[in-house]
């Protein structure tokens, strides 16, 4: 759960009213308010666009295919969500558009786990990408140093696997690439 206990009846007003340095989403017409990413998380986030960006949103040593946001703002019907990370498949967004708030929903999120967040990411902030067909979520926990993967399948996330410490993998979406989770730890 956020720091903030969530207030029902909110509008997108009530997220431009909020100050910089807080997140706000609206899941379920409730407004959810946490603080920025503490360091631990913000350097997971960044580890991991570093390592899946360049071969799959440019296309530098990976197949490319993929647009790959950082916090992008996703208008999914009247929710709001800032996923930590984002991929689209080019196909379902050949160009870019020149809005806030993105409307299609993604092909893969990506939540990083906080203790302010982590009941909102695998509770209410899940069943919006389920309702939405996201077809892949990736939920990464810096303190726990795990990444569990998901695919969406009639509806239902099924866990496709648990990647705990220092290991390689190589996950969906992106199983062309061999991702050191141990990067994602390293102080």
């Amino acid at each position: 759960m956020s720091d903030q206990p969530p207030r029902r009846g909110a509008t997108y007003e009530d997220l431009e009213k909020l100050p910089p340095n807080v997140i706000g989403e609206l899941v379920g017409g409730e407004l959810y308010v946490s603080p920025r990413p503490a360091v631990r998380h913000a350097f997971a986030t960044s580890v991991l666009n570093a390592q899946i960006g360049p071969p799959f949103g440019l296309g530098k040593g990976g197949p490319g295919g993929w647009v790959i946001l950082v916090e992008p703002e996703l208008h999914l019907s009247r929710d709001v969500l800032v996923p930590d990370l984002a991929g689209w498949r080019r196909e379902r967004m050949p160009e870019w558009p020149d809005v806030v708030g993105i409307a299609l929903s993604p092909d893969w999120a990506c939540e990083v786990l906080s203790p302010s967040t982590t009941a909102l990411d695998r509770g209410r902030k899940m069943g919006v990408y389920a309702r939405e067909g996201v077809k892949h979520l990736w939920l990464v926990d810096p303190v726990a140093q795990t990444l569990e993967v998901y695919r969406l399948e009639g509806g239902r996330w099924y866990l496709l696997g648990t990647h705990v410490g220092a290991v390689e993998v190589r996950a969906e979406p992106f199983e062309a690439l061999a991702l050191e989770l141990g990067t994602l730890w390293a102080r």
